[in-house]
């Protein structure tokens, strides 16, 4: 009983192994990077300003009238309401151990979307005479973005195919179809190049100027494709 038992558990275990080694198909996984450079046209400006006082209505009315002034600017700069938005406001307490006294500080910060790069420099000059004291980040985009990103996802698959054919060929074999894509991208956010700071654009305000190095933004595709060989 047990001779037969153990045949049967190795027919079944030889039908297994048999099975597998037919569903076994020989493949090759590779990965694939698209890239492409374009010119920026608008950018998303991150602005703030801050105000400090013992009383805290105070200041919640001092940042008030900053913001009054600065969305007023915005409007007659000819941006539309959806291109710039309150992104951030707080008020917080601070306590001075030393003098025995409290503190209040409010902060606000915008974000604007500029569609027209050549308004920069006038822009940034006015947000500063209305009041704002920091600039917290600009980020470059395209406004062809999605049309850049199918090219460069098409880059991508292009690339890995030949690197699959690069592998391959010395092997007498080729590539067939592709069994699996894997997307593997992350966003990539460009960083801007500043000439000058706050102080300067303050002090020079009237003064003819460019301070800001667009250059160029990469958008970047990674994937992990297997495809089929024959």
């Amino acid at each position: 009983m047990k001779k037969a038992l153990l045949l049967i558990l190795f027919l079944i275990t030889g039908l297994s192994q048999a099975q597998d080694s037919k569903q076994q198909i020989p493949q090759i996984s590779v990965t694939g990077e698209g890239k492409v450079k374009v010119t920026p046209d608008q950018a998303i400006i991150t602005i703030g300003f801050q105000n400090s006082g013992k009383d805290a209505s105070e200041v919640k009315k001092m940042n008030d009238e900053v913001i009054d002034r600065v969305i007023k600017f915005i409007k007659k700069s000819g941006l539309s309401s959806s291109d710039y938005k309150t992104s951030r406001v707080t008020l917080n307490k601070s306590y001075d151990y030393e003098k025995k006294k409290s503190n209040f500080q409010a902060n606000q910060t915008l974000s604007i979307t500029l569609k027209d790069l050549s308004k920069y420099d006038s822009l940034m000059s006015g947000l500063t005479d209305e009041g704002i004291n920091s600039i917290q980040g600009v980020e470059f985009k395209s406004s062809k973005q999605e049309e850049y990103e199918k090219e460069a996802r098409k880059n991508a698959i292009l690339n890995a195919k030949q690197k699959a054919n690069d592998f391959v060929s010395v092997l007498g074999q080729k590539v067939g179809k592709a069994l699996l894509i894997t997307d593997n991208s992350s966003t990539y956010v460009p960083q801007p190049m500043f000439k000058g700071n706050m102080m300067a654009m303050a002090a020079e305000a009237l003064a003819p100027k460019e301070t800001l190095a667009v250059g160029e933004i990469e958008i970047n595709t990674n994937v992990s494709v297997t495809f089929i060989l024959e």
